[in-house]
Parts: C-alpha cells; structure tokens; sequence
C-alpha cells in the first residue's frame, strides 16, 4: 500500500505558494495502479483520500503507522464509489458486489476489508474516502437509483448538472462522512457554481470521465485570493474548509465529493457569488 501524508496550511501561507506548491501540497495526482492501493492522508479533518485497483489477487486495506490502529476502520468510517468493471468488496465476512458508480458505507470497527476484480481484463477502480467516527453504523450498498437526485444550473449557465447524493445522511446513516456523484450534461462545463466555502467542513473532489485529451481547471484558495489547478482525468484535489472549490472543464465530465466535519447539513455553505471572486 502507497501512503502519502499530507499536513494542513494557513490560508495567508497558501497566497504566496506557485504553481508547483500548490499542486504538490493539494492535488492528488496518482491513485489508480494496478495491483496497489494508493492514499492521501491529510491534516485537514484526517481525511484520507485513496484508491484500489485490484488485479490477479485481493487487496486488503491494511492500517498504516500514522494512524495508530491496529485495523484500518479501528476509529474511522468509509465510503467507496466504483468506476471501473465490476467489483467484489468483504468486509467483515460479507460480500458486496459493486457496479460502475455504486457505492458502499462502511462503519466504525469493520475488520478484514478487502477489494477484487469480478474481470481481470477490466479491473475495478474503487475511489474511497475515509474519515474519524466515533459511532458504528451499519454496512450499507448505495446505488445510483437509491441516491437523492437534485438537478442544478441551466444550459445558459454553462452548469447543467446531475447531483447523485450517494452516502449522506439522508440516504444512510454516517458520522461525518458525505459522499456524491455529480455529473454535467453535454455542453455545460462549470461545477459548484455559484462557489462555497464551509467553515466547519472540508471537502476533496475526485475528478472522472474526464475525454482524453481535455482537462478540467479547478479553482480553490479564498474567495478574494484565488488560485487555480490544471487536473486529468482521475486526478483528486484536497479543499481546505477556508477555501471555495469549482471548475470549469474544456468538456463536461464527472466528479466525485467526499466531506466530513462537524455537521452532516449538505446546505451549509456561505455562497460567494461569480462577480465577488478575485
């Protein structure tokens, strides 16, 4: 398994970093490798951001030493989202099959989980996202037909958008952790438009179906001090709660939002509108 730590960083400090600090300290620009499971953990909450893509063999999701457990989900709780072939998750025993963009809730003290291809020839990419939870809810399969839906923008706005609600508390009971599924129709390019910022949440976008050889350009940093980051596809970047997170991409494409923090209210946001920026 591929750990990276990452620490967090005071927005004053983040003003003066170039283009090469800011990627290097927010983007996640590795996290499919066949035969591994490659993670970010991050200050920011102790979020971690990863991805498996299972090959021949299983992979287990093994602890690491930062986090002092002796098993990965010890203290913390987990949402994957599959886009990739199909795939078979255990976790404590049991047996979960994943489609293309389900998902799958897992609590506080589940052992022995582990990850597989159905198909060798096409592999699953499971992108997960992990956070602390101090209670421990019940292992629970999301499909897209399960999500609660909300269709946002317009096609004058350029930011027509399916919002796919996969593992929030609405759908499924979690501690802090909320998962979804965005997606943008044809012609429209710009996400989370109007942005936010929430103090008393973080958040990291996993950007996907991304055409080849387009791009997505996403925007963070403070609503008066913008910066901006030039993503691939299947590339993850890392928001800090004092920092707004938009894009706008040379085509459309989807995106998966993971959060965690004080609140599971998905509406609470303090929204900058398009002509305050800077």
């Amino acid at each position: 398994m591929k750990v990276e730590l990452r620490y967090a960083h005071h927005p004053e400090d983040a003003r003066h970093y170039d283009t090469a600090r800011i990627r290097k300290e927010f983007l996640v620009e590795e996290l499919f490798v066949s035969g591994e499971i490659c993670l970010v953990y991050t200050l920011y909450d102790r979020y971690i951001v990863g991805g498996a893509m299972p090959g021949n063999n299983p992979l287990k999701l093994e602890t690491f030493d930062a986090l002092k457990a002796k098993d990965f989900l010890d203290r913390r709780e987990l949402g994957i989202i599959n886009i990739g072939g199909e795939a078979e998750v255990t976790a404590g025993g049991i047996n979960y099959r994943l489609n293309y963009k389900e998902a799958l809730y897992m609590g506080k003290g589940v052992k022995d989980v582990s990850f597989s291809s159905v198909r060798k020839d096409v592999p699953a990419r499971l992108y997960f996202n992990s956070a602390p939870a101090h209670h421990a809810y019940p292992t629970k399969k999301v499909t897209v037909k399960e999500a609660e839906v909300a269709v946002m923008g317009s096609p004058e706005a350029s930011n027509h958008r399916t919002i796919n609600k996969l593992l929030i508390n609405t759908v499924v009971e979690t501690c802090g952790l909320q998962m979804g599924l965005t997606t943008l129709n044809p012609g429209s390019v710009w996400n989370t438009m109007p942005p936010h910022t929430h103090s008393r949440r973080m958040e990291a976008y996993f950007y996907f179906e991304v055409p080849a050889g387009q791009a997505v350009c996403h925007f963070m940093g403070e609503p008066d001090e913008t910066r901006h980051i030039w993503m691939k596809n299947e590339q993850a970047v890392i928001s800090p709660s004092w920092s707004i997170h938009s894009a706008a991409g040379t085509s459309n494409y989807s995106f998966i939002w993971g959060m965690t923090g004080e609140n599971l209210d998905y509406g609470d946001m303090d929204i900058r509108q398009p002509d305050e920026l800077r």
